[in-house]
């Protein structure tokens, strides 16, 4: 299932079991919501929570924003449920926790055919722990249906016993092997949470390493966070700019039989029009997310 250029910058946690939490969402400027069964919900409030989401997904409202269910593991009580229930729901994906094989992701699609789901509902994977890290490739290569991953950088740190420094050193190769997995198979990649919500340049800088790593979007704790994540990742004015000109430059050159194309002194190739028509119509899809949000 090959990634489309939709926003992701963020991606919004939302408790499953907080009704108030899950209507407030529709009036919020994430680009994705997580509407999560799994660490925000207590084991005796599981199955309460599903229907509430259930409820809330049916009732409709949150406009094109990508809606995402996190299901408890298939080693659970909860799991099969999850998913069979999230075949009849009104949503774009289902995020597996703690994602450490290919198998697991198969074992979720069968569960999600079975119960039939339509073919467009796609899976994330949530990447988490060292086992994980080390077979992100065959879980990138694993089904039709994968979509993404998300970076559960919380629980990888604690496994890893490493701590949560401003740069991650700890966590990078983790993050690049996840990044060149799923960018070799096209799959869509976002970041892991901030935990400080004091932090706010914490948060920032955050976001800016993410940006630079690759990522397409980070996920969030908590709304407040929205504005700068959707900032981090969104191309800037200036390489709207650029964007337009080489792709304006690139084709003028065409037109007239030039082989070696420069834009303001630089070389422009075939790879840089590419990436330059993805920018933009990445910002078209934000500013068509933004009128029907």
């Amino acid at each position: 299932m090959p990634t489309e250029s939709r926003p992701r910058r963020s991606m919004l946690y939302m408790p499953g079991s907080n009704p108030r939490a899950l209507e407030k969402a529709r009036g919020l400027a994430a680009d994705a919501l997580i509407f999560d069964l799994e660490d925000a919900v207590s084991p005796d409030a599981k199955e309460v929570a599903r229907a509430i989401i259930a409820d809330a997904v049916a009732a409709g409202g949150y406009g094109k924003r990508e809606l995402i269910l996190r299901t408890n593991g298939l080693d659970t009580a909860w799991g099969h449920g999850d998913l069979a229930a999230a075949a009849k729901m009104a949503i774009h994906g289902v995020l597996l926790p703690k994602v450490e094989s290919a198998a697991t992701v198969r074992q979720a699609a069968a569960i999600l055919d079975k119960a039939g789901a339509p073919a467009g509902l796609a899976i994330w994977c949530m990447m988490e722990t060292p086992m994980g890290m080390l077979h992100a490739e065959e879980i990138a290569a694993s089904h039709p249906r994968l979509a993404g991953f998300v970076m559960g950088t919380s629980d990888l740190a604690n496994d890893l016993h490493a701590r949560h420094t401003r740069d991650r050193l700890p966590m990078l190769t983790g993050l690049s092997l996840c990044l060149l997995a799923a960018r070799a198979y096209g799959l869509a990649m976002l970041d892991g949470v901030y935990l400080d919500l004091n932090d706010d340049e914490g948060f920032a800088h955050s976001c800016r390493q993410g940006a630079e790593l690759g990522f397409d979007g980070k996920t969030l704790i908590h709304p407040k966070t929205i504005a700068a994540a959707n900032e981090a990742f969104a191309p800037s004015a200036v390489e709207i700019e650029q964007a337009r000109k080489q792709i304006a430059g690139f084709e003028a050159a065409e037109a007239e039989g030039k082989g070696v194309v420069l834009v303001d002194g630089k070389l422009v190739e075939n790879l840089h029009v590419a990436n330059a028509k993805r920018l933009l119509a990445l910002v078209a899809r934000i500013e068509e997310l933004g009128a029907g949000a």
